[in-house]
């Protein structure tokens, strides 16, 4: 009996220690897996061609100085006061634009300081005898010239005229108390504190009037041109963002058509 059960405990151990062995299957290499696909390299991004055209992001004032142009907002840009002071083009060519008729209503807004007599424009000024600038219809280039009422700008206390030439023509800003008259580019933007005044103007396409910009000061009832530059680049509505930065629409010519955009530019120190 005694052998039995000695004999049943040691084939027990046996299997016990059989079935209960720490060693595991054989390892196998795993084929390997890629995670993700391989990716191709990316070609370098290409900058739009405006950020190439390095010529229109400076502006040489005087030299030794230059005055860096950067991209404005269109929506800031659209929001900024500003007025318009001519009709708007014709749609067509067919279509023509009546400036007496446009002058007229003007005129009504202008109050008794400013009147039509025939072909004269006369303005009563405050610290002086009346101003008579008169059209003269001649047939010769160098004679010719007619004058139209545009405006009034009460905060720099000048009313603005537009002088037209046998071909082309020009503003004139004529003081309101003396008469005194200047030659200006361009319907003036001034500036809020009304110290400061631009004048723009774009031809980049025909090129027959001047491009580029105009920056004056208003002391009194002295208006002092600071500086002009002419630009290859041309400088349409310009209004301001503060009394020191303008935004404008930058025009230029490009792959043999005008493009345009919104540009901010310092223009007084």
């Amino acid at each position: 009996m005694l052998r039995l059960r000695a004999l049943f405990f040691f084939v027990s151990s046996q299997l016990l220690l059989g079935g209960c062995t720490f060693r595991g299957p054989a390892e196998r290499m795993q084929p390997s897996v890629p995670t993700s696909r391989p990716v191709s390299p990316l070609p370098p991004p290409v900058p739009p061609r405006i950020y190439r055209l390095g010529h229109l992001d400076t502006l040489v004032q005087l030299p030794g100085r230059v005055l860096s142009i950067h991209q404005g907002s269109r929506n800031v840009y659209q929001r900024l006061p500003h007025t318009t002071w001519l009709p708007p083009e014709a749609e067509t060519e067919e279509q023509e634009i009546d400036f007496a008729a446009e002058e007229q209503l003007r005129l009504r807004a202008a109050g008794p300081s400013v009147r039509r007599v025939g072909n004269s424009l006369v303005l009563s000024l405050s610290a002086a005898k009346p101003l008579r600038l008169t059209n003269n219809p001649d047939e010769d280039y160098e004679k010719n010239i007619g004058y139209e009422y545009v405006g009034s700008l009460p905060e720099i206390k000048q009313w603005l005229i537009s002088v037209r030439l046998y071909e082309g023509g020009y503003f004139l800003l004529v003081d309101q108390r003396t008469g005194r008259r200047t030659r200006v580019w361009s319907p003036p933007a001034v500036a809020p504190d009304g110290r400061h005044f631009v004048c723009g103007n774009s031809d980049v396409l025909a090129r027959y009037e001047p491009s580029g910009l105009q920056i004056w000061s208003v002391e009194g009832n002295k208006l002092q041109k600071l500086w002009e530059r002419q630009t290859e680049w041309g400088v349409t509505g310009p209004r301001w963002l503060d009394n020191k930065t303008i935004l404008f629409e930058q025009d230029f010519f490009d792959n043999g058509d005008v493009d345009t955009r919104v540009v901010r530019m310092r223009v007084v120190p």
